[in-house]
This record gives structure tokens, sequence and C-alpha cells, in this order.
């Protein structure tokens, strides 16, 4: 029988395509997870699944189409307890395999609104982490999970047992659902013919977040759901600066905030602002502080450099920076290739994430590339020189007109030398940075630079003193004798009432001794 699958539109799945639907039964007495193959619990949040230890990786960068979807439905849409498959299930798929993969799932309640969308979908990845090996990184259409042969060989061998445990935590966490329905797909061709349909969604969540302004508010929201990989980082969201994970505006947290009290995301009031151009405020300084542990004491939003905000590894964007140019780069997650300081994708971000405050590099989300405060104690899009054409492409209309040909990609530059030289000829905005910046060092060189010689005057040699005291006056003892300053010609020597001028004296000191 034909089956409809929707998410904006309804698409009609090819006929040979496998679809399975299981009932989620009632957790058990004994234990909600009891009748689940392995482990289910936060104990497991911030695991990681080995490449020699997966049996089948879902998503990653090895595949162009990926996503996961929450939609809010009506209560008479979708019917409840349901977990359909549309694909093979994991025995079917080959040992040591990237596949596409997507996830949707659809709840309803007379509380629920569209506007929590984003923030029920981003717990998708805490709780798919909840299961003993099954790895979930990233969000949207980033995600990235893998199952370990560990787990397969424990019986974790169908991913009704995946489907059931998100449905039961989500109805346990969120009292407001009344009906769940998760739809997990397996097969390529389905994955890429929804695949434009959730870009969309994402797309339209942007796009009414960027009307906000920070001024417009009295209250950011703090969010510090990726803890279990970054013990000390905590995301302050505002409206012109979302989750590094790009999955979380300051709509999303706004909603969170209502619908979880107690959850990872909590309201920050701004307090005072200490620092209009880097953004730092009182209040979320008191909330990073309190929520790290103490281990982060400052944070400027809007700084690349001082105090930078810290970063968990779900971003989706990794700044580098460039010290021989003193500027930044900009590589985006799924980019293969290589930066112009040599490192991939995942050495950056080995740099960027793990909750640290490291100077130049940092995680983002593509939807703060559209913020009009994009590090803006920085220079902004000025600063940057160099990001990958696919992202490039991506945020084209972001970008200032007048540097749109000025920022280079892999296919212009791919070392410091070559991505130089394409500044120069561009005329980037750093170069004439860098002349200043000479000029500077020119004049501070002059300053420090000691004064010249004065020039010196020709030296006067003074004549020998020989004083022989044999032709001194016997009558006049060598106390008597006192001696004049020295003037040109010769020595004037000043006896008691007499003056004598003497080309040449000798004073012996034996002699004078014996004329004692």
């Amino acid at each position: 029988m034909p089956i409809t699958l929707t998410i904006l539109e309804p698409i009609k799945l090819p006929e040979d395509v496998k679809v399975q639907i299981f009932d989620v039964p009632p957790a058990p007495v004994k234990g909600a997870f009891s009748d689940i193959p392995v482990d289910v619990g936060p104990q497991y949040e911030g695991q990681r699944v080995r490449a020699p230890d997966m049996y089948v990786e879902l998503g990653g960068t090895k595949v162009k189409y990926k996503f996961e979807l929450f939609k809010v439905r009506g209560l008479e849409e979708i019917e409840d307890g349901k977990v359909i498959l549309i694909g093979p299930d994991i025995p079917e798929l080959k040992e040591g395999s990237s596949i596409p993969y997507a996830v949707i799932i659809e709840a309803a309640g007379r509380g629920l609104e569209l506007e929590g969308e984003g923030v029920l979908e981003r717990r998708i990845h805490e709780f798919s982490n909840y299961i003993q090996g099954y790895m979930h990184l990233n969000q949207r259409y980033d995600i990235w999970l893998r199952i370990s042969k560990r787990s397969v060989q424990k019986g974790l061998n169908s991913f009704k047992y995946i489907g059931t445990v998100l449905y039961r935590l989500f109805k346990s966490a969120f009292p407001i659902i009344e009906k769940l329905r998760i739809i997990i797909i397996t097969d390529p061709r389905v994955v890429e013919l929804l695949y434009p349909q959730a870009m969309k969604v994402y797309e339209e969540r942007d796009r009414r977040a960027l009307g906000l302004r920070d001024e417009d508010v009295d209250m950011f929201y703090s969010c510090k759901l990726c803890q279990s990989f970054a013990p000390t980082h905590v995301c302050i969201i505002t409206p012109e600066r979302p989750s590094a994970c790009g999955a979380i505006s300051w709509l999303d947290a706004r909603v969170a905030a209502k619908i979880d009290p107690k959850g990872p995301i909590q309201p920050v009031p701004k307090g005072k602002l200490l620092d209009p151009v880097g953004g730092e405020y009182e209040g979320a300084n008191e909330a990073i502080k309190k929520l790290s542990n103490g281990a982060v004491q400052r944070v400027r939003l809007y700084s690349l450099f001082d105090y930078p905000p810290t970063i968990c590894g779900c971003f989706e964007i990794a700044t580098f920076y460039m010290p021989e140019l003193d500027a930044i780069g900009l590589v985006h997650r799924g980019f293969a290739g290589v930066t112009p300081i040599g490192l991939k994708f995942s050495q950056v971000a080995d740099t960027v994430g793990g909750g640290k405050q490291v100077p130049g590099f940092q995680g983002i989300g593509i939807l703060y590339l559209r913020s009009k405060k994009l590090f803006q104690a920085d220079g902004g899009w000025t600063r940057i020189v160099w990001m990958t054409s696919e992202l490039r492409e991506r945020v084209l209309d972001a970008i200032p007109l007048e540097l749109r040909d000025k920022i280079a990609t892999e296919k212009e530059a791919t070392t410091i030398e070559e991505l130089k030289k394409f500044l120069i000829e561009r005329g980037h905005p750093i170069v004439q940075k860098w002349k200043e910046k000479e000029k500077k060092e020119e004049i501070k060189v002059k300053e420090k630079a000691p004064p010249p010689p004065l020039p010196t005057q020709p030296q006067i040699q003074a004549p020998q003193l020989v004083v022989q005291p044999q032709v001194v006056s016997p009558t006049i003892t060598p106390q008597q004798m006192l001696f004049s300053p020295q003037i040109a010609g010769g020595v004037v020597l000043v006896f008691k009432g007499v003056k004598i001028r003497a080309e040449k004296i000798v004073i012996k000191k034996s002699s004078i001794g014996e004329s004692k």
C-alpha cells in the first residue's frame, strides 16, 4: 500500500521501500527500560563510539543527507505510541558503513506551540545519548550517530528499541505531550526527498529569530545541555547570539524555560552592561560563573579574543586565528579539506571545544553570521578573510556587499602565502590594517632610538708636567707652593707674593722628601 509522509508537503514514498510499524509497549513495572537490551540512563551522556568499535554510522561527515526534526501536530493528525521505520533495520545494514539517516518526532498536545519545536528537537541529542552504545553528536542537518558493535551483540538489533526509549523519555519529561510518534528513516532515497523540506523548516525558524535585538529584552538565557560533553561550558543565548549548536534561538530558549522550568535552559537577568561593544553583562558573568562552578569568570559575548564565550562540541562553524595576517577564518562542519593553517575541521574543533576560552578560536552557529553584532569587538566581517566555499554561498546575503569578492575560499587560497597575495590583490580592509600597524611600529622604533651623539670638540693636549725641586728657591717650601688651574701654554705656580710661569716642571717625590 502506498504510503505518504509529510513535513511541509506530502511526498509519496517509493513503492519498494520497506516500512515497519512497531507499537511502543507500556513501560515495565520493575523499571522503565528493563525491557531494553542495553542500559539506558544519563550516565551514558558524553559517550564516544570510536570507528573501530562501531557497527554502523548514521549520518556524519561522509554522507550528504541527514537530519532530525521535531514537529508539532494536531491531536487528530497522529496516532500515539508508534515507531515507524522506513528502510532497512540494523541487522540489514552493512557493518562499518555510513548511511543517510533521519529522525522525525511528531507530537501533539493542547499546550504545545510551534515556537517550542526547536527546543524539543534539541532534546533528541540528550535523550539519544542515554542509550548505551548509541552515540549522538550535533543537531538539525549535521547529525552524526554511531551504534557500537558491543551494543548490537547485547541485543540492540532494531531501531524499535531506539524509538521506544525516545518515546518514553519525551513523554516522561514533558507531560504536556499527549501523543507522540517516532519516525526513523534509513532509506537513502526517502532521506533525500525529505531533506529540502527539513531545511525550509530550519530556515523559517531562523528567520523568526532575526527580528529582535539585545536592547529589546531584559532577559537572556543560559543553556547547559552539553555539559555532559564539556563540564565547564555554558551558552548564554541572546536575541543577537543564538546557541553555538545553531539549534536554539532566544525565542526557543524562552519557550524552553516555560515548558521545562527546571530544565537545562534557564532565564538570566541581563544586569548592568559592562561593555557595550564586547557584550559583557553583569548578569551573564554571574550566571556563567555559577554554572561553570567557577571555571569561567567572565564572558564577552561579541568578542573573539577578550574573554570569548566557551563552547562544547556541537557547533556548526569553527573560527581560527591566523597571526601572520592578524585575521580570522571560518570552517564549517562537514568540510573535508584543509584550512590555510594546515588543519582540518576536526583538528580546529579539538582546539575550540571542551568548555575552554581560547582567543581567536571559537565555535558558533550559522545563524550568528547574520547577527549585526558578529564579532563586533574585533572588527566583525572586516576581520574575516577566509571561509569554505559552501559556507560562503550559504550566507552570501549576510556578507557586506563590499566584502563578498574579497573573502577567499579554498578555491582561491589553501596556504597563508596564497591567502595574503589574494587579500592584497582584492584590497581587503585587513591590508590597510597591516599598513597602519607598520606605520605605528616605525614610529615606535624612532621613538625608542637613542639620540645622535653631539659633535666632539678638538681636544687640547695637556702639556707634560715635570717639576724638579732643585729649581725651587731654598726659602720656599713645597707647602708654600700652590698649583693654579692649567692654562694654555704651561702651568702657573703661585708662591707667596710671587707668580712664575713655567713651560716644564718636574717634581720628584723622593727629592722633595730629601729637601726636608
